[in-house]
């Protein structure tokens, strides 16, 4: 089990350097970070953007764009599907978001002809390392699908486990957040939770461990659940968490790291290629963690 962001990238260099494809490169932290995880041998970099404008920032930050190759589409949109179609056609192994809103990106993703789809609901996981917490925590889905009901939660559910394979975790626990832990009719959530650890109790979800409905605190606390009666498998130990809309995972997952200084990670799962995506905000150092995430489920998806 991986249990820090050292730990991952140590494990991602042994698998390096892989091929990144970057959509929109021309911004000071996306180059920062490539250019980072290209000295960590983490990466080769394709980078698709507004060529001249790429160079007069490589120049800006002392880094050679002799190391790159790059490929000149000043439009965002059309630089996103050259991306994006470099990773369908093989040249490429990871998709980067860079200087574009996700949004974009996530059309060309989509695309019938050009795209990283597959049969599986894409979801977002945003992964990370609390001071105060064992291991590293999976957040999902806090980025994408706005109300997912039942059905898509099984598949939200189903590919935070695989991915937490991925971090060599061979069971994954895994708590359905609520904000209490008895189900209750009015509270549509805790009913979902219900429903979701059942199904994962006789094989419908595979490869985890599943509980909820649980509250945050009981999902993180053994000593928590203990004075409420709650008897958990994934109380005090858990590896993801599933909230029950965007709204929830998004407050919550920056809560984590602007209040409590979390290091953050964040992918896109149900691609067919690892898809690094992260906020614009976020730092260089949390994007080349996020590559070396990229990275561990890229040599997944090659078993």
């Amino acid at each position: 089990m991986l249990k820090s962001f050292d730990e991952v990238i140590a494990r991602a260099v042994h698998f390096g350097p892989k091929r990144i494809s970057v959509a929109v490169s021309q911004a000071e932290d996306v180059l920062t970070a490539v250019e980072q995880a290209r000295k960590m041998k983490l990466i080769e970099g394709i980078l698709v953007g507004d060529k001249e404008e790429t160079i007069t920032i490589c120049q800006r930050l002392n880094i050679d764009p002799e190391n790159y190759e790059i490929i000149n589409e000043p439009e965002k949109n059309e630089a996103a599907r050259t991306a994006v179609k470099l990773v369908r056609d093989r040249k490429a192994e990871l998709l980067m978001k860079g200087m574009l809103g996700t949004a974009r990106l996530l059309k060309a993703v989509l695309d019938k002809e050009i795209g990283l789809r597959t049969e599986k609901l894409l979801s977002h996981a945003y992964v990370l390392k609390l001071k105060t917490y064992q291991k590293l925590l999976t957040v999902t889905d806090g980025a994408m699908n706005i109300a997912p009901n039942l059905e898509q939660k099984v598949q939200i559910v189903q590919n935070v486990i695989d991915f937490c394979h991925c971090l060599e975790i061979e069971q994954p626990k895994v708590a359905l957040l609520a904000a209490v832990e008895l189900v209750n009719p009015d509270m549509p959530a805790t009913i979902d939770a219900a429903c979701l650890s059942r199904m994962a109790d006789r094989g419908q979800i595979t490869g985890g461990i599943v509980d909820g409905p649980l509250a945050f605190d009981n999902a993180i606390s053994k000593e928590a659940a203990f004075h409420k009666g709650i008897k958990s498998p994934v109380s005090g130990d858990v590896d993801a968490v599933v909230v029950p809309e965007i709204e929830a995972g998004n407050i919550f997952a920056k809560g984590l790291v602007y209040l409590a200084g979390a290091e953050p990670a964040g992918v896109l799962l149900g691609t067919t290629a690892p898809v690094i995506l992260v906020s614009r905000s976020d730092s260089p150092i949390s994007k080349v963690r996020s590559i070396a995430l990229g990275i561990l489920m890229s040599v997944s998806q090659d078993r």
